[in-house]
């Protein structure tokens, strides 16, 4: 009888929620923890003995003792700056010591591009700092360095995939901001599966989770994304790490918007705007002029209404396109906007605003790329569609903001004023807003048009006619 090596793992299947990252031993069409549909991934897994799991994973940290809440003493932690103001803002003011970054995106959009000159500057200030690549050689960085005119830069460079020998260099270079570029290409040698695989994404992430916290190293993790626009993996990574940013953006575009979704040392939902240019992506100190287009007469089915990305009031143009349909069914197509939204906006108009557009076709857009699913912009679509079927146009000038009720009321939204301040610093001279909320204290030049419901704000059009 040959006797079998303890140190050997034994592998089996396992089925792993891509959702909340649980797992069942058969599979099935809907997650027993969760409830997600067809979310259950066949994967390998790897039992490894205790010792081989702690010695891997390296939790060899500083034993914390038991305290009170009311004891616990708040060191005043300095964030690092990168440098690149729109980068601070998305991360709340720079990085946090320890943190665990997490950016996300669609290939080519600008994740490396950004990470890496941001390196190069921070690196140029005397910040330590390893750039990790399992993706590209030492001479394509080099080669990409060089476009960005940061050839020269002192920061580190590491063309790797172990995760531990990641680890073992980092370990002994010490660095200040350490990346990994990107997460699904490196992996642990004692566990099964393939990289990119579930169980190695979840192995490898909460190993430089522990990496991050017990050396207070920042460590960024680039990820992709799949076809849904979702980081690639189990959910589990986005409740491991401490901030997770979504680039987002046609490559079509110049302009990029890094979103984030969770922060947990800053706000959600900031906005960081860049535009790509041959030298990288450069920041946008007034992203709202980006969206507005200036010095163009005043067409049918533009309006241009304003909406809160984090603390930030963003001005865009929502347009709309109404014309006689071709087709038995008429069509109703909506680029950055909720086409479920639009469909609720064009039966209110049928049965409050009085316009008949049940047998022609709609496309509604937001110029420049940009996604909104902010509902004070369904008073500026409504009145785009209006303004395109009647041909009515509104003055540049002129800006909507306000939510429409099912019972075709206008509801008022939140921060009403800090939306009117940022159209009246643009330029804008004219407002319908919702006859609900409060007001700037100072309006001086700016006409403002306060209505209750979607029929007052289509006469309020008409009468322009």
């Amino acid at each position: 009888m040959v006797a079998v090596s303890k140190s050997k793992a034994k592998k089996e299947i396992e089925f792993l929620c891509t959702e909340c990252g649980n797992t069942t031993p058969k599979w099935a069409g809907r997650c027993p923890f969760c409830g997600a549909w067809s979310s259950l991934k066949e994967h390998v897994v790897e039992h490894e003995d205790a010792a081989a799991g702690r010695g891997g994973r390296g939790l060899g940290g500083p034993v914390h003792q038991v305290v009170a809440l009311k004891d616990v003493a708040v060191e005043d932690t300095k964030r690092l700056s990168t440098a690149n103001s729109e980068f601070d803002r998305v991360l709340g003011g720079g990085f946090a010591p320890g943190s665990l970054v997490l950016i996300g995106g669609d290939p080519g959009i600008g994740k490396s591009t950004l990470v890496l000159s941001t390196l190069a500057t921070m690196n140029a200030a005397g910040v330590k700092a390893l750039y990790v690549s399992g993706e590209e050689s030492a001479v394509q960085v080099k080669l990409r360095s060089e476009r960005l005119d940061v050839a020269g830069s002192d920061m580190l460079l590491l063309c790797e995939t172990s995760l531990d020998k990641i680890l073992e260099q980092a370990k002994e270079i010490k660095p200040q901001v350490l990346v990994i570029d990107s997460i699904q290409t490196v992996y642990k040698e004692n566990l099964a599966g393939t990289p990119g695989s579930a169980s190695q994404l979840r192995e490898c992430t909460l190993d430089l989770m522990v990496f991050a916290k017990n050396s207070g190293c920042i460590t960024i993790v680039i990820g992709h994304v799949t076809k849904d626009g979702q980081i690639a993996g189990p959910r589990i990574l986005e409740h491991m790490v401490d901030t997770v940013a979504y680039f987002e953006g046609d490559r079509n575009h110049q302009y990029r918007l890094l979103r984030t979704i969770k922060n947990r040392f800053g706000a959600t939902d900031e906005i960081g705007v860049f535009e790509m240019t041959g030298h990288g992506l450069s920041p946008v100190a007034n992203p709202s002029r980006v969206f507005l287009q200036e010095g163009m007469p005043a067409t049918p089915g533009s309006v241009v209404c304003c909406t809160m990305e984090g603390s930030r009031a963003l001005l865009f143009e929502t347009q709309a396109l109404v014309s006689q349909t071709n087709y038995a069914v008429p069509q109703r197509v909506a680029a950055g906007i909720d086409a479920k939204r639009l469909t609720i906006i064009l039966a209110l108009l049928e049965k409050f605003g009085g316009i008949t557009i049940g047998t022609t076709d709609v496309f509604a857009t937001i110029a420049g790329g940009l996604k909104v699913n902010d509902p004070s912009s369904d008073l500026a679509l409504a009145l785009a569609v209006v303004s395109n079927h009647l041909g009515i146009p509104l003055g540049r000038q002129t800006i909507a903001i306000g939510e429409l009720g099912l019972s075709g009321e206008v509801r008022g939204v939140n921060l009403l004023d800090q939306r009117l301040k940022e159209a009246r610093r643009l330029g804008m001279t004219e407002a319908i807003v919702p006859a609900s909320g409060s007001l700037p204290e100072n309006t001086s030049g700016m006409n403002i048009k306060r209505v209750h419901s979607l029929s007052e704000a289509v006469n309020w059009l008409m009468d322009k006619k």
